[in-house]
């Protein structure tokens, strides 16, 4: 059986939350102009998404969550962020939500943060301290799991 993967995750939620904002758009929390701010949110979101994914690609090192790592990425955005592609998509679901503006949309990025946070990260932390131990426990003591 294939398993589900974060940026399928991301996917549904992402347009979860814009269904969700035209069917009850009762709550409207963050009014014109203000909800433009989420434009600023999305951009870095992209942006450290493909600036992560080009560490791995550099490294030669797999992207899949399940998947046995070769590298130790610990520069660039990794040295902010443990989890910067999670922090990247985490980033536009909230930035959507922002330019929406109604309340029903901050919903889906909480649940992408539980998702991760409690089904993938554990995991992928696990395996990448048994791939590279002492380094790894030293990284995750200077770099937090978001930022």
């Amino acid at each position: 059986m294939k398993k589900v993967m974060p940026p399928t995750y991301f996917l549904i939620l992402l347009i979860a939350g814009i269904f969700l904002h035209y069917v009850f758009t009762l709550n409207q929390i963050v009014p014109n102009p203000y909800n433009y701010l989420g434009i600023i949110l999305i951009v870095w979101g992209v942006i450290i998404n493909i600036w992560s994914d080009r560490m791995f690609k550099r490294a030669k090192t797999t992207v899949k969550p399940f998947e046995e790592p070769t590298s130790l990425i610990t520069s660039g955005p990794y040295s902010f962020s443990r989890h910067p592609m999670y922090l990247g998509m985490i980033s536009i679901l909230l930035g959507s939500a922002v330019v929406l503006g109604s309340l029903v949309t901050f919903i889906p990025p909480l649940i992408f943060l539980f998702i991760m946070e409690f089904i993938f990260i554990p995991k992928e932390e696990e395996m990448l301290e048994k791939a590279f131990g002492k380094n790894y426990v030293d990284y995750k003591e200077n770099v937090g799991r978001w930022v």
